[in-house]
């Protein structure tokens, strides 16, 4: 079988455009909009000539595509790499690299241990940091809304939530980076991340040890929901690493990418200031707007139509969700940000079995942060460009330059 960066290479299907663009070059990473919007006209899917593979943007064929479970895998890995041809370079995750029935079983035992009860008895914690976080932050008045906010505080609470004793702001950035640039292909944004992030898996997989975990943390709950598996330290283990491996990039870059939206937005900011019920909008969103995970992929099990095209088994498509989250078809004027829209329905935080399972947790961390904003800051104003920040499967920020006035 004739392989191209680790997936098998396919022809190009009929009726389906062959396209030169490489999406994951810094042009477009940076500045994604105008691929966004030339992946849907394009049609349904288009044949990505420099990686002889699949890619769709719409959000009929994106949805249809990522939640259909049985037709495109996500076992075989949620990036360009097809774990059936060739060894992942770590052992793919429990939950976001399985499907059905392993993936069933694996995602009850977190589930169980991340139950709306159990995020509910956490939310007064998060409310007293984020309060305590922003009151510091109104001291300086101009912060850099990334290293001093959107990366401090899900590195002090989820850590503190989940009971990991031992472990540090730039170990899990490390990883975090290590695991979203390694889902593209072979080149400095991958090879930069695996360079600086190798170091600190071995710090990762120890502190997800039981002996490292805290007795009153999310993960001792997911340790005594394995207890009875033949498989007790590995499953738990693995499980906890996969909760980290999801937790906290994803939160980073919501909340640095909903302040931008703030900033960028002041009406709408004092819209949520004026009616505290529009916190949960505004997250939502900041989601559907900035998809922090910009694409994942996904795998065919089997030769498959969708919207008039055969896709041959064994082919990876890389499912756009930013560009799904922006399609004119789905929202009015999409590229808005709208506290006021009605955004139910995007794929920022997946769909179907592979939803986020850690998306409660994630989402209390963010309406504590959102409520302590809005109650204690007057007003959010640029003070410089925002950067952001090349990743090979996120959408996020190196640095917000901001202004907090009370």
């Amino acid at each position: 079988m004739n392989l191209f960066q680790g997936h098998k290479a396919i022809k190009i299907p009929q009726n389906t455009l062959a396209w030169d663009i490489d999406p994951y070059s810094k042009d477009v990473l940076l500045n994604p909009e105008k691929f966004f919007n030339a992946l849907r006209e394009k049609g349904p899917f288009v044949y990505l000539s420099k990686y002889k593979m699949l890619a769709c943007g719409r959000f009929k064929e994106t949805k249809e595509v990522f939640s259909d479970h049985k037709r495109f895998v996500s076992s075989r890995g949620v990036g360009i790499q097809d774990f059936k041809l060739e060894a992942p370079w770590r052992p793919p995750s429990l939950v976001l690299e399985v499907d059905p029935p392993q993936h069933t079983k694996n995602r009850r035992f977190l589930a169980q241990a991340l139950s709306p009860n159990k995020i509910a008895k956490l939310k007064d914690f998060f409310k007293e940091c984020a309060d305590q976080l922003i009151s510091e932050l109104l001291q300086k008045k101009e912060i850099d809304g990334i290293s001093d906010l959107a990366e401090m505080f899900p590195t002090k609470v989820f850590p503190e939530a989940v009971g990991l004793k031992k472990i540090d702001k730039d170990t899990l950035l490390g990883y975090g980076a290590m695991v979203f640039n390694a889902l593209g292909p072979d080149n400095e944004f991958r090879n930069d991340a695996m360079a600086k992030g190798l170091s600190v898996l071995e710090k990762i997989n120890k502190q997800c040890l039981e002996e490292n975990i805290d007795a009153k943390g999310l993960a001792k709950e997911i340790y005594q929901r394995t207890a009875d598996s033949s498989e007790k330290e590995h499953l738990a283990g693995m499980l906890v690493r996969s909760l980290l491996s999801a937790g906290i990039d994803t939160t980073v870059s919501a909340i640095g990418n909903l302040l931008w939206c703030f900033s960028e937005n002041p009406e709408q900011f004092h819209l949520v200031k004026n009616d505290k019920l529009l916190v949960g909008n505004a997250v939502e969103e900041s989601l559907r707007l900035t998809s922090p995970v910009k694409a994942f992929c996904r795998t065919s099990t089997k030769e498959a139509e969708v919207s008039g095209v055969v896709i041959e088994e064994g082919t990876k498509i890389l499912c756009v969700l930013g560009s799904a989250n922006t399609d004119p078809e789905m929202w009015e004027n999409p590229y808005k940000y709208d506290v006021t829209r009605r955004t139910i329905g995007h794929l920022a935080l997946g769909v179907g079995v592979h939803n986020c399972v850690g998306q409660t947790l994630a989402r209390a961390e963010i309406a504590a942060l959102t409520s302590s904003l809005t109650e204690r800051v007057q007003n959010i104003k640029p003070r410089g460009k925002a950067i952001w920040k090349p990743n090979n499967a996120m959408r996020s920020l190196e640095s917000l330059p901001i202004i907090l006035e009370t």
